[in-house]
């Protein structure tokens, strides 16, 4: 090769390799007058996102609120375009705030992502600093993952139950849905702290998992997904609930005496077809949980928790590792149930 046309081959070479590293692969969700489409695409730093600091994500995850928004099955999404995603962990890459430095490992949770700000399933994002926690020592950002938004909700559930005075002495606590993510993390965290857990799920072919998750009995929901009484015999000492709906209507009046429910979710709908008598005649409390603008001191005490509280085997039990181009077919079998606890997304 002649002198001057290896100089040009050189030039170009690094060029390209410039230009490449300036891109990122991302999952872009587009809407027309057909509704949503999602494809992947290279993004250049441009189309970062907004915010002081730049994060090359390594893990994120697919919940329930990613599969609609993926699938255009609600109005998850606020804005188009829109990179879904409502977790992701990863490293700073570069950061205009003083508390995030380059390489620090951090997790987001909620705040939005996905529905009107670019999310996690993208190999870079730039995100409002206040949207960070730094993760603690002992937690990986896989394994941050592996707990993601689920594991942090039901951390949230299992920290408000202790707060309106639940204790492992009173009795057993139901969890319902308890096959999907929150449920089978609340399962393990209130057995850890020695709760008698009651698992109540329509997946009874999970009864062997569950059990393994804390779980000392494992109840069909068939028992209370149907309308009931407004009052009904007292059952349970506290309960954390994702469904809603009739279920979480049949939980509250089935609470003992001045017992508690962390509600944080809706998988059978958002209506709540009850009666004021569970509330004012035996004191039961209704607590509900926000995980998406959670302020930022019960966010540190969640994943505090959650790093002394969960080991390695319980987590991995829980999850199921896809990659980035996987992420359209998981959303569809979460939607149509079929996947059991959580999908983990490798973005590397």
């Amino acid at each position: 090769m002649v002198e001057g046309h290896r100089e040009t081959f050189f030039f170009y070479s690094r060029l390209v390799y410039y230009l490449e590293d300036m891109m990122h692969q991302a999952l872009w969700l587009d809407k027309d007058e057909k509704g949503t489409k999602a494809s992947f695409r290279d993004l250049d730093d441009a189309l970062l996102g907004e915010g002081e600091v730049v994060v090359a994500v390594e893990w994120s995850t697919l919940n329930y609120k990613d599969a609609l928004a993926i699938l255009g099955r609600s109005s998850v999404v606020r804005k188009f375009p829109m990179i879904p995603g409502i977790d992701l962990a990863g490293t700073v890459e570069s950061s205009d705030h003083p508390d995030f430095l380059p390489g620090q490992r951090v997790v987001l949770n909620g705040w939005g992502h996905g529905e009107s700000l670019f999310g996690g399933l993208t190999s870079k994002v730039r995100v409002p600093a206040a949207h960070l926690i730094s993760l603690p020592d002992a937690v990986s950002t896989r394994t941050a993952m592996a707990i993601g938004t689920a594991g942090y909700t039901a951390m949230l559930c299992v920290l408000a139950l202790e707060r309106h005075g639940v204790e492992a002495k009173q009795g057993e606590i139901l969890v319902t849905g308890a096959s999907g993510g929150v449920g089978g993390f609340a399962t393990a965290l209130l057995a850890r702290s020695e709760y008698q857990v009651v698992a109540s799920t329509g997946r009874m072919t999970e009864e062997a998992r569950l059990r393994r998750l804390g779980a000392v009995r494992v109840e069909h929901r068939d028992e209370i997904a149907k309308p009931g009484k407004p009052l009904q015999k007292e059952r349970w000492a506290g309960a954390i609930d994702s469904v809603g709906s009739h279920t979480l209507a049949n939980v509250c009046a089935q609470i003992r005496y001045r017992g508690t429910v962390a509600a944080c979710g809706l998988a059978q709908g958002m209506d709540f077809p009850t009666t004021v008598a569970p509330f004012i005649l035996r004191g039961v409390t209704l607590a509900g949980i926000d995980s998406v603008k959670a302020p930022h001191s019960e966010r540190l005490a969640a994943w505090s928790r959650l790093a002394s509280d969960l080991s390695l085997d319980i987590i991995e039990d829980m999850v199921n590792e896809i990659s980035l181009s996987s992420v359209v077919d998981g959303a569809r079998e979460l939607l149509e149930g079929r996947v059991a606890g959580r999908l983990l997304v490798r973005i590397g």
